[in-house]
């Protein structure tokens, strides 16, 4: 599994891991991302149970897993957090596991004995360590109904989730970065008319985070944009006719 630093400055870092050479064929490809401060981590989406045997390894080459203290879920999807109950193992049954009020039944499902935080419809904001606060920014509706962002003023790093993913085949799976933003709009376009089903909640994560500085926006699928690609994801998406699943409904 890749892995590939985002930001470093003194003992605050973020990596992202992903594009597993042994994942299956038939299992999504997904980005997991690490933030530390200090002597404390925070996973973002730590993925599927399927790809939790490499990503443990890739973590442990960078961290004690013991670093490890708290689990961000964005939303209830398995190939988010299905890994759950094997992280908790490894982590110790006390690691903190945050995620939508909504959502928390539902993904109990994955592991009964796990505790959540939940957190509000409106965000919240945490602190990894003292000199490190995280904002976890809603975004309801791109895909779930109980989803969220986390953003890193310090880093200026925003993870999007499902916002911007991309599926790429394996044969075109290179870096970990975007460096053409407009041949790479065809590894996008289907994914959010589809999974993202309403504008009204897209117009007001655009109106959101386009009000804070950010580098680099990282997505759970696909690669991550920098620099001016990030606005021009932001710009592409404002203007994106979404839902396309709709048109399955329409009476004939």
């Amino acid at each position: 599994m890749k892995c590939v630093t985002l930001f470093r400055q003194d003992d605050h870092c973020w990596q992202a891991f992903g594009q597993d050479p042994d994942r299956p064929d038939n299992v999504v490809d997904t980005n997991q991302y690490l933030i530390r401060s200090g002597a404390s981590a925070m996973l973002l989406d730590p993925g599927g149970m399927e790809v939790f045997p490499a990503m443990l390894a890739a973590v442990t080459r960078e961290i004690a897993i013991e670093d490890v203290k708290a689990l961000f879920l964005s939303h209830q999807d398995p190939d988010i957090g299905s890994s759950l109950p094997l992280w908790r193992r490894v982590c110790g049954a006390d690691i903190k596991v945050y995620l939508s009020w909504l959502w928390a039944g539902f993904t109990s499902h994955f592991d009964r004995n796990a505790t959540f935080t939940t957190v509000p419809d409106e965000g919240m904001e945490v602190s990894l360590s003292p000199g490190l606060k995280l904002r976890f920014i809603p975004a309801h509706y791109l895909h779930s109904a109980g989803n969220f962002n986390v953003y890193d003023a310090k880093a200026r790093i925003l993870f999007s989730g499902d916002i911007g993913a991309a599926l790429i085949p394996r044969d075109r799976q290179g870096g970990m970065f975007v460096t053409d933003f407009a041949s790479h709009i065809q590894y996008m376009d289907a994914f959010h008319r589809r999974w993202m089903a309403s504008t009204r909640a897209r117009d007001a994560w655009v109106a959101q985070v386009s009000k804070l500085d950010i580098d680099i926006l990282a997505p759970q699928h696909g690669l991550i944009f920098k620099g001016d690609d990030v606005k021009r994801f932001i710009d592409w998406f404002a203007g994106l006719d979404i839902g396309s699943g709709i048109a399955a409904m329409a009476s004939k």
